[in-house]
């Protein structure tokens, strides 16, 4: 059974930083693709970060590109977000996932970006 756990999350000022992190089990971690995934308030699920199998490939969302980095150690089935110079629109509830829609997740973490 797939159990995705995520932690990290926080209430931050705007150009702050956070680190996210995702416990995995149930699945094997290193055999799959991540995924963080992101849902603001009032707004549907939005694909924020994707990272291939071994970390060689990562994607962003045009909005956090250059400023949030994915990451994964396979020795420890754990995904991470750093995120950094948060934006009040960072605003929302992380979640990792093994699909880029979103489907399978855990959680989530609550993320807020505010003065």
């Amino acid at each position: 059974q797939v159990q995705l756990v995520e932690s990290g999350g926080g209430l931050v000022q705007p150009g702050g930083s956070l680190r996210l992190s995702c416990a995995a089990s149930g699945f094997t971690f290193s055999s799959r693709w991540m995924y963080w995934v992101r849902q603001a308030p009032g707004k549907g699920l939005e694909w924020v970060s994707s990272i291939s199998t071994g970390g060689v490939v990562t994607n962003y969302v045009d909005s956090v590109k250059g400023r949030f980095t994915i990451s994964r150690d396979d020795a420890k089935s754990t995904l991470y977000l750093q995120m950094n110079s948060l934006k009040p629109d960072d605003t929302a509830v992380y979640y990792c996932a093994i699909d880029r829609l979103g489907a399978a997740r855990g959680k989530g973490t609550q993320v807020s970006v505010s003065s």
